[in-house]
């Protein structure tokens, strides 16, 4: 149905444009100025005109071209391509003799008009001769003689008070030398040379009183030029060249478009010639009557039935072809459609699916952990993963902010590479952490593997990262040695936790105030997993290449290129010391070992100068006992055999119990509880900005 209204609504579109009225203006534009015609080439306004040579300024109805000198614009004909314009003219109205006298007109320069030898003549009025010059090289000229009677009309010039001769060529400019040129009586006909229009001249359309007044004008015809590559931006379907001759050896190219002897139009715009007069509303055709230079229509009967059948033939083919498009557009949709289902199933399987659905089918309790999005969805959330939604760029690939269709805002990563020899850890890594739920470990809310590259979807974290915070402190949030504790603890109980409580030991492998972002309460959350590694609880370490950021890296893995769960310490450690320190973990401005903060803050407590590292604010607050206690265990955790180094869970207690000692009464104590003498649980305090304790338990 919708195929049948669409072909009724192209016929009638096909039979209103054979009616449609001859289009001389660009669309929006004026093709009128008082009572001349102005068609394109030509134009009024902005974008209206080829150049800026056909320019035309509409002044209180009247028409001037403003590229040469404002010339008042008389007429403009499409199919002899010229245009006549009025030009200024000096004639001498006293009973004097003028000798050598010279008028000048006007000079066309660089235009693309030249004054048009079939149109123009150059004429003589008075009694004397005269001449016209081009570069003082003689183009022609005529005499008269001034008998003892009336001046003859215009229409009898032939050398009797009047001459007239044509010029041999195309000028761009020219010059009129007159010789005894003058009036016949007193009263007459002032004498004039000038070159003007034939038929403007023959038939009086300028004003013969205007030569009475010294400075007159007389209408002159240009012929204008177009070149082919100004033509090739327009529908031209007839388009002929000229090569206009200059006199000096050379000639002007130009082309010209042209109209049906039936339509009226520019034929420099899309349709702008349209049949007119009785050929417009010809349904059967039409033909010229002989010797007329008339058309009219052919009559019904004379086309007869192949008429009919040709109408009846054109309908059906049209109908055939929309069909046939339609059909083809519909074919190569559901073509597309099929293969890029057929695409996002491959990389689905490329990525790990199969396995995902394994893991899901052997052990019940994984189903619906793991929330699948597609392409679509998160495509649609990141407004097609725009520059604008990139939240920060890393070794791993590019995280992007996003909104899902339930209003949650999300953190989208897509990952540079596919590592191919990886799937099942990748799979098992993030079957693991959708399972992993703390307080302060970013949570992961599912992935798409139906694109080139796993897209993995977590909660979104508002306020930046720890490294933001501490250098670039500002008073919304200061960062007061309470502040640095509280914050030391949460990342201390999340990687504890990562390290004893999951069911499988999680090491993250790349701990830095980077990976440490705050949320909107300003806790801290461990993020970024993308080299994350699981080891079963009876593996003491993992054998890898040696991943990492320098300034954090355990020197013993980097020796060994053997990971445990102490290499993550030495990172916290780390972090630790930039926390008390505020100072970066590699140092532009120190030299030597002193430029890793590690070594540096180590060295700085071996002789006895902790307190002169330490972020002067902290210092300033009071709590030194509490201070030295956590660069104590910062040492500890940087020791640089492994073994020495105590586990995330000591650590996590030990900062509980410096925090009780450091704040007032009453706001929470860390302790140790047993069960039964049993088993050991820990309980850690964590305190909101309103100072009401939580815990969260491992």
């Amino acid at each position: 149905m919708k195929l049948l209204q669409l072909s009724l609504v192209i016929l009638i579109s096909l039979a209103s444009a054979a009616t449609s009225a001859p289009i001389y203006a660009r669309p929006g534009c004026k093709d009128r100025c008082g009572g001349v015609r102005i068609p394109y080439p030509f134009g009024i306004g902005t974008g209206c005109y080829i150049n800026e040579w056909y320019a035309v300024d509409c002044n209180l109805s009247t028409p001037y071209l403003s590229a040469i000198n404002n010339l008042r614009l008389l007429s403009l004909n499409l199919e002899n391509q010229t245009m006549a314009v009025n030009v200024s003219m000096n004639s001498n109205c006293a009973d004097t003799i003028r000798n050598n006298s010279q008028i000048l007109s006007v000079d066309l320069g660089d235009s693309p008009f030249l004054f048009s030898r079939e149109d123009n003549k150059f004429t003589v009025e008075g009694c004397g001769n005269a001449v016209i010059l081009e570069q003082n090289n003689l183009v022609t000229g005529c005499s008269t003689i001034c008998p003892n009677q009336t001046n003859n009309p215009r229409n009898n010039c032939y050398g009797i008070n009047c001459c007239q001769t044509t010029i041999p060529y195309y000028l761009k400019t020219y010059t009129i030398d007159t010789t005894r040129l003058q009036s016949q009586d007193s009263g007459g006909v002032c004498g004039s040379a000038f070159l003007v229009d034939e038929q403007m001249y023959s038939f009086g359309k300028f004003s013969r009183q205007s030569a009475f007044v010294g400075n007159s004008f007389v209408p002159i015809s240009l012929r204008w030029t177009l070149r082919l590559e100004e033509i090739g931006e327009s529908d031209c379907s007839s388009m002929t060249r000229e090569d206009l001759y200059l006199g000096n050896g050379t000639n002007i190219e130009s082309y010209k478009c042209t109209c049906k002897p039936i339509e009226e139009g520019s034929p420099y715009l899309t349709n702008g010639c349209q049949a007119v007069g009785p050929c417009a509303t010809c349904i059967n055709g039409c033909v010229q009557i002989n010797g007329t230079g008339n058309f009219t229509c052919l009559p019904t009967q004379a086309r007869g039935k192949s008429s009919t059948t040709g109408v009846i033939l054109g309908v059906s083919i049209s109908i055939g072809v929309l069909l046939l498009t339609a059909t083809t557009f519909a074919l190569y949709k559901l073509i597309q459609k099929t293969k890029d289902k057929r695409q996002k199933a491959r990389f689905f399987k490329r990525n790990g699916g199969l396995l995902l659905k394994q893991q899901e089918t052997t052990d019940e309790g994984l189903v619906d952990k793991t929330t699948l999005f597609t392409a679509k969805e998160l495509e649609k959330a990141t407004d097609h993963f725009h520059e604008n939604r990139i939240l920060g760029r890393g070794g791993q690939g590019t995280v992007y902010k996003g909104m899902l269709t339930d209003g949650r805002i999300v953190a989208v990563k897509r990952s540079k590479i596919v590592d191919e020899s990886q799937l099942e850890q990748f799979i098992n890594e993030v079957v693991i952490l959708s399972q992993v739920n703390h307080r302060n470990v970013v949570k992961l809310l599912g992935c798409c593997l139906e694109t080139e590259v796993p897209l993995l979807v977590s909660e979104f974290v508002s306020n930046g990262t720890l490294y933001e915070q501490i250098h670039n402190e500002t008073d919304e949030f200061p960062m007061t040695l309470n502040t640095r504790l509280r914050i030391a603890t949460e990342i201390a109980g999340a990687l504890a936790y990562l390290h004893s409580a999951t069911s499988i030991p999680i090491y993250h492998r790349d701990i830095k105030s980077t990976n440490i972002l705050m949320d909107d309460k300003f806790r801290a959350k461990v993020s970024d997993f993308g080299t994350s590694r699981f080891v079963s609880i009876d593996q003491t370490h993992l054998t890898t290449l040696v991943k990492g950021t320098f300034g954090y890296l355990d020197p013993e893995y980097f020796q060994s290129s053997q990971f445990t769960e102490k290499s993550d310490v030495y990172s916290f450690g780390v972090v630790l010391v930039e926390l008390l320190t505020g100072e970066r973990p590699i140092s532009v401005t120190r030299i030597g070992e002193h430029r890793s903060l590690a070594t540096h803050f180590m060295l700085a407590m071996e002789e006895g100068e902790g307190m002169g590292v330490f972020d002067r604010r902290i210092v300033e607050e009071g709590g030194r006992v509490e201070v030295m206690a956590v660069a104590e265990l910062a040492l500890r955790c940087l020791n640089l055999n492994g073994k020495n180094r105590p586990t995330m869970k000591e650590v996590a207690l030990e900062l509980e119990r410096i925090r009780a000692s450091y704040l007032p009464s009453g706001n929470g104590v860390g302790k140790l509880k047993y069960n039964g003498g049993m088993e050991e649980e820990m309980i850690l305090f964590s305190y909101d900005d309103d100072d009401i304790p939580s815990t969260s338990t491992y």
